[in-house]
């Protein structure tokens, strides 16, 4: 019985497999052809890892301003979380594409742990701040953790699958600068 997992494998007999290539992928949600979802992830990862790093130079010098710096971090990266995750809840929603992929659902579950996580930790830090260390930055941490879990099955779902992507067909380039790297046609033949 030949191996399921290797590459010469006949995948033709699968129904399961032809349902998943033949089902879309592209974007639903999405701007101008730019799926918003893409757009919009970038600030709760960064604004997560900037309170982390706040959180170390807090227990590093301990000079509140990194407490403050937390606080405004974190809190934006929790509405910016929950924003990304009502855009990215609603192509899993709309597109069978991503439904159909285990990668869509671990990311979108790793998503909502992450949002969750933040949110607490914003809570935390508004209601009770003297717990800042050791429980917020074990929440950083952990908040650290589910971005890179959510961001790499995120990324298998762009990169490998290639879900979330507008396509549009490629029109030919007429600008100057193109013409001007067009190699050059000549009516005689080369002499031999």
């Amino acid at each position: 019985m030949p191996d399921p997992k290797s590459p010469s494998a006949d995948r033709s007999e699968d129904p399961f497999t032809n349902v998943l290539e033949s089902a879309d992928s592209a974007s639903m949600v999405a701007l101008a052809g730019h799926p918003l979802h893409a757009m919009m992830v970038h600030f709760p990862i960064v604004l997560g890892f900037a309170t982390l790093a706040a959180d170390l130079f807090y227990w590093w010098g301990g000079d509140p301003f990194w407490a403050r710096a937390a606080v405004w971090a974190v809190g934006v990266a929790f509405l910016a979380g929950v924003a990304a995750g009502l855009v990215g809840l609603a192509e899993l929603l709309l597109v069978r594409g991503i439904r159909l992929r285990g990668s869509g659902w671990a990311h979108g579950v790793a998503a909502v742990m992450l949002i969750s996580v933040l949110g607490a930790n914003w809570g935390l830090r508004l209601t009770r701040p003297e717990d800042v260390l050791p429980m917020g930055l074990g929440l950083s941490a952990l908040g650290a953790v589910l971005v890179g879990f959510a961001g790499w099955h995120g990324g298998k779902l762009i990169y490998h699958h290639g879900v979330g992507l507008v396509a549009e067909e490629e029109e030919p380039d007429n600008s100057p600068e193109a013409e001007e790297d067009a190699p050059v046609e000549t009516a005689e033949d080369p002499a031999p």
